[in-house]
């Protein structure tokens, strides 16, 4: 696939203590078939040997560079990588994650080709124990997509079309629904760069990504390719599977709230944002209880606070005001996929938490 101009393309890795895996990372991103790059490393003040690993990187590699700052988050590091970039088109990886070797390529083709804001592809979660597997695939260059599907209202997609199962069948049913799935995540993406002009991440949340749906009312066509040119490294203590705290509980009702509230006003109803708001206060809930029955035990990992419980009542209140919003055919239907989204979260979660 040959493109006819070579865009600058800015790639952002917020980078803390990975040393671990993050040279599989980098390399992965420096043996990109499309290779006009910039890589911005965002060393987010890591405690051990990563800010000298991105250093080697740019010592022998021009198109790296490194950004090394006080430890701030991932949402202070991506805004970081944003101020910094020079791109015509933006794309974001995890450190510790590995790209497909044409996922720039892919990417970039399928934007240029259909004028779309957004291009986007498919993922695979992984243990620990492929990586050398994962790592020699990645390498070998995914084969050309089957299909680039675009659609426009990205936002509408986002808060409709995110339970498995509903996907599968409108697969079968030839519908194309699974190229209309967004997860919370921003990698395996690449964006015009204008799209994130005036636009920020907010700095100290956990749930920096999900509160970005104002990003998907920006776009206005959106191109995804049929083929997994990202690959999801699945570890048991990563914020996402470990961080438990009301805090954690906290932050994550806020940031569905807030998508709620956008979403609402756009004129969409939030179907998504019903289970996240929902389950995220369900589980604040039961935290709390949980933490509060074992307070003096061996199990008890935090001590509630009386902000704590106020931020839960606080929590409940206002999930009730936003759901009492929606007429009662929506609700009804949001209930639905709440019970289908939280029986698939099970198996999903049992499933992830298997890999090693």
């Amino acid at each position: 696939m040959t493109l006819q101009t070579t865009p600058l393309v800015s790639i952002i890795i917020p980078v803390y203590n990975a040393e671990k895996y993050l040279r599989y990372c980098v390399d992965s991103i420096l043996q990109q078939s499309y290779t006009n790059l910039e890589v911005i490393l965002v060393d987010d003040g890591a405690k051990d040997s990563s800010p000298s690993i991105c250093d080697d990187y740019a010592q022998s590699d021009s198109r790296v560079t490194v950004i090394h700052q006080p430890n701030g988050g991932i949402a202070k590091a991506q805004n970081t990588g944003l101020d910094a970039a020079h791109g015509d088109y933006i794309a974001f990886a995890d450190n510790d994650d590995i790209l497909d070797s044409r996922n720039i390529e892919l990417l970039l083709h399928a934007l240029k080709s259909t004028g779309a804001d957004m291009s986007k592809g498919r993922w695979r979660q992984f243990g620990v124990s492929q990586l050398p597997t994962i790592c020699n695939e990645a390498a070998q260059g995914a084969d050309e997509p089957h299909h680039i599907t675009v659609f426009r209202n990205p936002l509408r997609a986002y808060q409709s079309v995110f339970c498995k199962s509903l996907r599968i069948i409108g697969e079968r049913f030839g519908r194309h629904t699974e190229a209309r799935y967004f997860n919370e995540a921003n990698w395996c993406r690449l964006y015009k760069r204008e799209l994130w002009d005036g636009l920020r991440f907010p700095v100290g949340h956990y749930a920096q990504d999900i509160r970005m749906a104002g990003l998907y009312s920006r776009m206005y066509k959106v191109a995804d390719v049929d083929a997994t040119l990202y690959y999801w490294l699945q570890e048991p203590d990563s914020v996402t599977h470990s961080k438990r705290t009301p805090t954690f509980w906290h932050d994550n009702v806020l940031s569905a709230a807030k998508n709620f509230q956008f979403t609402l006003n756009q004129g969409i109803v939030p179907y998504r944002n019903y289970f996240g708001l929902t389950a995220s206060v369900r589980d604040e809930g039961r935290g709390l209880h949980h933490a509060n029955s074992s307070t003096g035990s061996a199990q008890a990992q935090f001590t509630i606070s009386a902000e704590d419980i106020k931020n839960y009542q606080d929590d409940v209140q206002n999930m009730k005001s936003l759901i009492r919003r929606l007429a009662p055919s929506q609700r009804f239907l949001c209930k639905i996929l709440y019970f289908i989204r939280s029986g698939e979260n099970l198996i999903y979660n049992r499933r992830i938490h298997s890999m090693k």
